[in-house]
């Protein structure tokens, strides 16, 4: 394999998990760094969508997460073999399989005690996000399966979301069906329609 070969690899959008061979070495990424995260910043524009004031969630797959891995191995000066995979074994579960959308969702209020009241009255709220597909009944989210981020008193500000979606309701999206996506909480209760840039960038996802 040449080098440009390589370099278009690891820099590209992967179907199923990382593994080291799709990684920068950190030598690569010092160079690959300023063109690699212009292009995930640009492509996370598309991953992104806003519910409600307080709340954003933003869609997974390999290239953010490949960016995410890229970023802590540089932070932390990893090269070992079992440090990087520990990264990856963290990051790969937040890549979509082919039948889900995974995403992490925020809660963000500026003020910390604000922000604090808030989540106290937010528990169980994670339960509570949800995806449309137009036609079809709400997918809840399963969230947080690595570990549980909630307690009895309050819920976390991020949260790590599965949403696993029926053959017929990705075929109906792949034929133009709408997405919604909203939190159902008496206390926070939005919802908004998916917009159609990041509808599109969705449907790779099930490609």
């Amino acid at each position: 394999m040449n080098t440009e070969t390589t370099e278009r690899k690891k820099g590209e959008k992967k179907k199923g998990p990382l593994v080291r061979e799709d990684l920068y070495s950190l030598e690569e990424y010092a160079v690959a760094r300023p063109e690699f995260r212009k292009k995930v910043m640009a492509h996370k524009k598309n991953r992104i969508v806003p519910i409600g004031p307080n709340a954003t969630i933003h869609f997974e797959d390999s290239l953010t997460m490949q960016y995410q891995i890229q970023e802590m191995l540089r932070i932390e000066r990893i090269f070992e073999p079992e440090g990087i995979q520990e990264e990856l074994d963290v990051y790969n579960p937040l890549i979509p399989t082919g039948t889900n959308l995974k995403a992490t969702f925020m809660f963000e209020w500026d003020d910390p005690e604000e922000r604090r009241k808030w989540l106290s009255k937010l528990v169980g709220a994670e339960d509570k996000i949800w995806v449309q597909v137009e036609g079809f009944d709400k997918v809840y989210a399963i969230a947080n399966e690595d570990l549980e981020r909630s307690t009895q008193d309050k819920t976390s500000s991020v949260h790590f979301l599965r949403f696993e979606l029926t053959p017929e309701m990705i075929e109906a999206l792949k034929k133009g069906a709408k997405l919604k996506v909203g939190v159902e909480h008496p206390e926070y209760n939005y919802a908004v329609e998916v917009p159609e840039n990041v509808r599109a960038s969705l449907l790779e996802d099930f490609a």
